[in-house]
């Protein structure tokens, strides 16, 4: 088996941070680096103060930012270069192995020659609520698939998914496409894979590669959210404009409200419908977003530091701010 890292960024961590580098470690494939992008250093140092966490992870290699540098991109960008294995793995902090065989399985699709990527199997947390838990289902089925440019016409948009919760990518072929894109509000992962699958890779989605993670996010928080992602995908009309995401979303919200009805759980349908509109309602602001007030796009978005980082880049190329939000030129 190819040496294998790990790159995590981080930024406040819990105690599920120690529960996820232990399951990392008991993996039948041994981890040779867990890379971690920490922002902030006071909120780690604060977790791991007076453990010996470092003692018994000898692996585990800390690198800080602060929260204006943090990049959803650039960010993991810096983290994969402090890697020189052929074979790495993103995750994110509140993704938990489902059992030692995690990675081995998601390993197992990149030995095609021509598969950039493979990413794993979310299952919900015990936590999870039920609207989200059908998600999970209808997002990560159990039989796994490889998508290439020949599923575009049955797929759509969901041949360029990938989620970077759990995936694990070829250098080669990464380097060779210039990696993630340097400055990504959201979507760094799938961004990606469209690229990979125009320059004729596929990407491997693993039903046996398990990991749980899961959110019961607030309808301000799935606005948000989406408003990034309609960001992400006015963007790059390279990607997105032959493959419109809204039928998917259309379709999660038709099935999911037919099997709450299935189950009994009418009650539950008013809280999908106002869910479901506030993922829109941010969803369509986020593709409109150069038409809005720069205040108000500071309200919308999930993470305000991108915006700051895109004025600093803007500025710094000699682009008027009062220009709009375009995306800036790549540095």
């Amino acid at each position: 088996m190819k040496e294998v890292d790990i790159i995590i960024p981080t930024y406040k961590p819990d105690a599920g941070f120690f529960t996820l580098i232990e399951k990392l470690n008991r993996q039948t494939v041994p981890v040779n680096k867990i890379i971690i992008m920490n922002t902030e250093q006071k909120f780690f140092d604060r977790l791991v103060f007076g453990t010996s966490f470092f003692e018994k992870n000898r692996n585990v290699f800390v690198t800080h930012i602060s929260k204006k540098e943090f990049n959803h991109g650039a960010t993991r960008n810096k983290g994969i270069k402090k890697s020189q294995a052929p074979v790495f793995v993103l995750m994110t902090q509140d993704a938990v192995p489902g059992n030692e065989f995690m990675l081995e399985n998601l390993l197992k699709p990149l030995q095609e020659e021509k598969t950039a990527a493979a990413y794993a199997r979310q299952l919900p947390a015990a936590d999870c609520r039920e609207i989200e838990r059908f998600a999970r289902e209808f997002n990560y089925p159990a039989d796994s698939r490889v998508k290439s440019a020949k599923d575009l016409g049955i797929m759509g948009i969901k041949t360029y998914f990938c989620s970077n919760v759990c995936a694990a990518y070829r250098r080669d072929i990464f380097d060779s496409l210039g990696g993630f894109i340097k400055h990504a509000v959201f979507n760094e992962d799938m961004i990606f894979a469209a690229y990979a699958v125009k320059a004729g890779y596929s990407i491997a989605y693993c039903a046996e590669a398990e990991v749980i993670h899961s959110h019961n996010y607030t309808c301000i928080q799935q606005f948000h959210r989406n408003f990034d992602l309609g960001v992400s995908q006015a963007e790059h009309p390279e990607v997105f404009a032959g493959v419109p995401s809204e039928n998917e979303g259309m379709r999660l919200l038709k099935q999911t409200a037919s099997y709450l009805c299935k189950e009994k759980k009418k009650r539950l349908l008013p809280s999908l419908f106002i869910g479901g509109a506030c993922k829109y309602a941010g969803y369509l602001l986020g593709k409109n977003y150069k038409k809005l007030p720069a205040g108000f796009v500071m309200k919308c978005t999930m993470n305000p530091a991108y915006w700051e980082q895109d004025r600093r880049i803007k500025s710094s190329a000699g682009i008027d701010a009062a220009s709009g939000y375009g995306r800036p030129p790549e540095s």
